[in-house]
């Protein structure tokens, strides 16, 4: 019954990536139907991003009173109503509403698992399972592809991922007898009754978590800065079309993923402090790659260097969390990380749409390079604060 556990578990982190690039690969396409600048993109991730900040801080108390399994099976729920109500809108509030839902449920959802898993399985788990995540964002950009390449509209592509999202809730909510029997409530938060949840204040004052979560706001700009304007990239600065542009924005997530597939196996050899490292160092020299004028081989071969850098850093430090703050301590710590990757998504995508509007959206290989970098002194700084193996 454990396998079984965390076979749904390993759909769950499927569910989560489904929607993350979504928008980012649709984007040419629709912001042009609505009226709005090429920055409007941001204002949608501005409205997600607080909902995920704000369900993220909450997830401490949440997972201890209802329980992983409960509060997995809502915020699932919750992305796939936010995702088919997209599919729906004609106008650019409508889609601006419909990002509520989907960002409430993205943050608990995230939060929850994530401590789950770094508690209870090895590092190789946490990235094969993030590793899953990846092929998610994979998804949603052929299905998006997919729909325009055949004559639909971008709403279309919007109401399959639906679809997919709605039947894991379903399998989410028949998961729940798992969740019970193999999660103990003082260790997981899968009952209520558990320890008591720390204050915002309570958790910043742990040594380290500052650190932690400068890396984290980085990390979050990173990703979905490279994410979100990769077509939009691709299209305004080197000429590629849309629908090519929105099948190669997914070579992002396909370096992520076969990234995380591979961290697996190398995390038995290597440390976290070692994967994460040598991930940073992989994201900065794949964002320089983007600088040379060589062609849209070397673009692609940039993004998917990106994301093989990617890869490591995020279910390493996630996973060593509970080790360097404490099992009862760790739901607090990581609610706060995906707070932070949040406010990254919220800040600092939007802000090079600004740029890209009224600068250059060539600027965006040097934007993700100073991002990276930044991350890499952050880590460094965490590293003598807090241990990290």
């Amino acid at each position: 019954m454990i396998h079984l556990l965390l076979a749904v578990i390993y759909i769950a982190f499927v569910s989560l990536g489904l929607p993350d690039s979504l928008l980012g690969s649709a984007w040419p396409t629709m912001y042009r139907e609505f009226g709005v600048p090429v920055s409007g993109a941001g204002l949608i991730y501005m409205i997600v991003t607080c909902g995920t900040t704000f369900s993220s801080l909450m997830s401490d108390r949440l997972t201890k009173r209802f329980g992983t399994g409960l509060v997995t099976a809502v915020s699932v729920t919750l992305t796939a109503v936010g995702i088919f109500g997209d599919s729906l809108c004609s106008q650019f509030w409508q889609l601006c509403l419909f990002s509520i839902p989907y960002g409430l449920g993205a943050g608990s959802v995230d939060a929850a698992l994530n401590n789950y898993v770094a508690s209870h399985y090895a590092s190789r788990h946490m990235s094969w399972l993030h590793g899953l995540w990846g092929v998610g964002t994979i998804i949603g950009p052929y299905v998006m592809s997919f729909a325009l390449a055949g004559g639909l509209t971008w709403n279309y592509g919007y109401r399959y991922l639906s679809f997919i999202q709605f039947g894991i809730a379903l399998l989410m909510f028949a998961s729940l007898p798992l969740w019970k029997r193999h999660a103990p409530a003082k260790s997981t938060g899968t009952q209520s009754g558990g320890e008591k949840a720390l204050t915002l204040r309570e958790t910043f004052r742990l040594p380290g978590a500052r650190q932690a979560f400068g890396v984290f706001f980085c990390y979050g700009a990173l990703e979905q800065t490279a994410a979100l304007w990769a077509s939009s990239y691709m299209v305004l600065h080197c000429g590629i079309d849309a629908v090519s542009a929105a099948r190669y924005a997914s070579l992002f997530y396909i370096g992520i993923t076969a990234g995380r597939l591979a961290s697996g196996f190398f995390t038995l050899r290597f440390t976290n402090r070692q994967m994460i490292r040598f991930g940073m160092i992989l994201a900065a020299c794949g964002a320089a790659a983007l600088f040379l004028p060589l062609g849209r081989a070397v673009t692609i071969a940039g993004l998917v260097i990106a994301g093989l850098g990617c890869a490591p850093i995020y279910p390493c430090i996630i996973h060593s969390i509970p080790g360097i703050f404490g099992m009862d301590k760790s739901q607090a710590v990581i609610g706060i990380l995906m707070s932070a990757c949040s406010m990254g998504v919220f800040l600092m995508p939007p802000l090079f749409g600004l740029i890209a509007n009224n600068i250059s959206v060539s600027l965006y290989p040097a934007y993700l390079l100073g991002i990276t970098l930044v991350m890499l002194l952050l880590f460094h700084a965490l590293l003598k604060q807090a241990r990290i193996k």
